[in-house]
This record gives C-alpha cells, sequence and structure tokens, in this order.
C-alpha cells in the first residue's frame, strides 16, 4: 500500500515591495529638461488655474448682483460660466497633478500662485459684465501663449486642453459682447 508523505504547503512568496515615488515639491526655480522648461511651465499652469478660480467667483458674484431687462438670461449664463470655471480649474489641476506636481495647499497659496484679475467696481450690470468679458479675452489669450509651452515639453494633453479652454472662452466673451451691444 502506498502512504503519502505528508504535504507540505508552500510559503506565500512576499509581494515585492513598490516603493512609490514623492511627487515633486512646489515647483522652485524652472526645472530644466531636455524636453524644457517643465518647472516654469507648470508654474504657468498654476497660474492659470488661479486665474480660473478668480474667474469662477467673479462669474458667481454677478450671476447674483446683477440686475436688468436681460436679468434670466444673464442669470442663466453666469451660472453656466461658473460651474464650466470650477470644471475647467478642475481638468487644468488634474493635469498638473498627473505631472507630478503639487497644486497650492489654500486658497491664499492658489490667489498668491497667480496675477489676479480686473475687479468689478460697479454693481452696474453692463459694468459688471464688461469686466468680466475683458478678463473672459485676457483668460483665451493666457491659453494661446500656454499652447506652444504645453507642446515644447511634450503635454500634449494640456496642449489640447489649453486649444480647447481658449475656444470657450473666446465664445463666452462673444456671447457676452453680443449682449452688451444690446443695452
Amino acid at each position: 500500500m502506498y502512504t503519502p508523505a505528508p504535504q507540505m504547503a508552500p510559503a506565500p512568496e512576499a509581494a515585492p515591495v513598490q516603493t512609490t515615488p514623492a511627487p515633486q515639491a512646489k515647483p522652485k526655480a524652472p526645472s530644466k529638461s531636455k524636453n524644457g522648461d517643465v518647472g516654469g511651465f507648470i508654474q504657468q499652469c498654476i497660474s492659470l488655474c488661479s486665474y480660473l478660480k478668480e474667474l469662477q467667483t467673479q462669474a458667481h458674484l454677478i450671476h447674483l448682483n446683477y440686475e436688468g431687462g436681460n436679468f434670466l438670461g444673464v442669470h442663466g449664463f453666469l451660472k453656466d460660466q461658473y460651474e464650466a470655471h470650477l470644471e475647467q480649474f478642475d481638468t487644468l489641476g488634474e493635469f498638473i497633478r498627473s505631472m507630478d506636481y503639487l497644486m497650492p495647499m489654500c486658497a491664499k497659496g492658489l490667489a498668491d500662485a497667480g496675477p489676479g484679475i480686473q475687479h468689478v467696481t460697479s454693481y452696474k450690470g453692463t459694468e459688471m459684465l464688461a469686466v468680466y468679458y475683458k478678463n473672459l479675452e485676457e483668460l483665451g489669450m493666457k491659453t494661446k501663449k500656454l499652447e506652444p509651452l504645453a507642446a515644447k515639453v511634450g503635454a500634449i494633453d494640456i496642449q489640447n486642453y489649453m486649444a480647447e479652454l481658449c475656444g470657450q472662452a473666446f465664445k463666452a466673451a462673444w456671447f457676452i459682447k453680443a449682449t452688451l451691444r444690446n443695452n
């Protein structure tokens, strides 16, 4: 008769430990790479995020304070705009994180990273919209300047997004310009 030897289950092998690289610190001096100035490019992306966040707040406050014969249309348009600015901020922030750089930790850090926007100084509806219009045009110009830098550092996803964001900014500016011409 056959008596099998005691079976020993093989000891499970420990899975190889993968070390997670630490994220890049907030870019300080621009770091040079063979593909271009990645650190400086990221700083400009963070600055654009700051600008988008300011635009979101501005659109939201005009949305709340606007009064005029075309209130319903402007009110709805601005609601769409401040929601779009939040989405734009989030998308660009995620692109920055995908490149392993950190965003500022708080609103003050974010505000310090950006150039600021032209501020509304009047509660008159046409004046509020005119300031927002100028800021949207500036957003479009900023994206036009950032798009070739994205190509230079090989960030084609951000390059494509800059083209999309440029179109969104100029289209919204056109809507406001057409509204202001009727007043």
